[in-house]
């Protein structure tokens, strides 16, 4: 009985997440999400690298040593697919929002917040932490790279930022737009030795092609599967042929000590594999349905999206913490502290990823309520007939189910937010979180 104590209440609580979505929920915009998120954290954790050298720690990647392993950056690289799912999230609630009557600072402010209160946490430890390491005497070279590691990932934040707040002027914008500014971006820098900090100008065009997709999604506009497949094939094509004749590397992330990154900036290749990307995720969206219906499949992606934010901001910390803590050992840890240039070295890093994994669950434990603090609910606790507390679960819809034809999601016109949904009772199981509020 003790044995199946844990799968009972995971079973519970599942059908409790289940049960308290609503039926017009999108579930699999929320299953690409987690995807995506995870997708750059597994990434991350495989071909980032933090070698001891002279007592410190210099940052290199197992893609600088074989690069036969380019292609595995092809599956781990998912932001386009984040960027679509989030133009789609944020068109459809910036339409019914307007639906609505609330106007756009209000809208802006609530979607903002959920950005960028947990990165406070982040910078605030981090301070200290750096302050701390540098009165220690670590070096700041070491410093500096532990810095990097951890700010880096919030340029993402800040592209996605700002189109999220250009949503109102970018929503019916053609992704051919920004493409065409790519390509000739690319061409003014690579065929007419143009300056490289034009390329900077991709950041911003290179993203919002796929945020312009996930618009069109929103209206509609990928109802029909032969668009989806048309961007898969079309992407492939003009990925493989940019690599093969354009020069690109086949890389889609930076690579140390690369003479050019796909990655930073964008370029032309990374916005045509990313085209790739929406067209196999848009293609998926069936499948994705179908298993999301099983209730503990569907609880596992509400739970990521929970913390989606806590584990982008965290999981390098999570690398970082455990790296460090293996340098007491009095030698190199393989597939840690290791030179990544073996195939060893790959098999033992495998082994580290449950590590890395539960150094991120301390993580999470302790700044996943950061991400969650404006939406809390004061009040009592109410509590099941079994004793335990069965606080209301709440889980908030940002993604309708998909609309016949071209509707808009704009066309409603409730007086409550789209989606809400508040279930209360006893669960027989563990307790579930005072509030679980599923955003996009």
């Amino acid at each position: 009985m003790r044995v199946r104590e844990p799968q009972t209440r995971w079973s519970a609580l599942a059908d409790r997440i289940d049960s308290a979505t609503p039926a017009h929920r999108d579930r699999a915009v929320d299953a690409l999400r987690a995807l995506a998120i995870l997708g750059v954290v597994l990434g991350h954790w495989l071909v980032t690298a933090l070698t001891s050298a002279d007592g410190g720690l210099s940052t290199t990647s197992p893609l600088a040593h074989m690069v036969g392993l380019a292609p595995v950056s092809w599956v781990f690289q998912t932001l386009a697919v984040f960027f679509l799912v989030g133009g789609h999230v944020a068109a459809q609630g910036y339409a019914s929002a307007r639906g609505r009557g609330v106007p756009y600072g209000q809208w802006i402010r609530q979607r903002l917040g959920r950005l960028f209160r947990p990165v406070a946490a982040v910078l605030v430890l981090w301070s200290v932490a750096a302050g701390g390491m540098l009165l220690g005497g670590v070096g700041t070279d070491t410093v500096r790279t532990l810095l990097k590691l951890v700010l880096s990932p919030l340029w993402f934040l800040l592209v996605f930022a700002a189109l999220t707040a250009a949503t109102p002027l970018v929503a019916r914008l053609s992704p051919l737009w920004p493409l065409a500014v790519v390509a000739s971006v690319d061409v003014w820098r690579f065929g007419f030795g143009g300056p490289e900090g034009i390329g900077w100008v991709n950041v911003a065009a290179g993203w919002l092609v796929p945020y312009t997709l996930g618009a069109a999604w929103s209206r509609g506009s990928f109802t029909r599967r032969t668009p989806a497949a048309l961007l898969l094939g079309g992407g492939i094509a003009a990925t493989a042929a940019l690599i093969v004749w354009g020069g690109y590397p086949a890389s889609m992330v930076g690579v140390p000590g690369a003479a050019l990154s796909n990655l930073n900036p964008p370029t032309l290749a990374a916005v045509a594999f990313g085209l790739a990307q929406c067209g196999l995720a848009l293609l998926l969206r069936g499948p994705l349905t179908r298993a999301m219906n099983r209730p503990r499949a569907w609880a596992k992606v509400a739970l990521v999206n929970l913390s989606a934010m806590t584990i982008f901001l965290w999981h390098q910390t999570a690398m970082m913490a455990v790296t460090a803590l293996g340098l007491l050992v009095s030698t190199d840890l393989p597939g840690l502290h290791t030179v990544p240039a073996s195939a060893e070295w790959i098999a033992v890093r495998l082994l580290w990823l449950p590590v890395f994994g539960a150094a991120l669950a301390v993580c999470w434990a302790a700044f996943h309520t950061y991400e969650q603090a404006g939406g809390r609910r004061r009040g009592r606790t109410r509590r099941g007939s079994s004793g335990t507390p069965a606080a209301p679960s709440r889980i908030v819809a940002s993604s309708a189910a998909p609309t016949r034809g071209n509707a808009s999601p704009a066309s409603r016109t409730d007086s409550t937010p789209v989606g809400e949904s508040t279930v209360t009772g006893p669960v027989s199981g563990p307790a579930a979180p005072a509030k679980e509020t599923l955003h996009a």
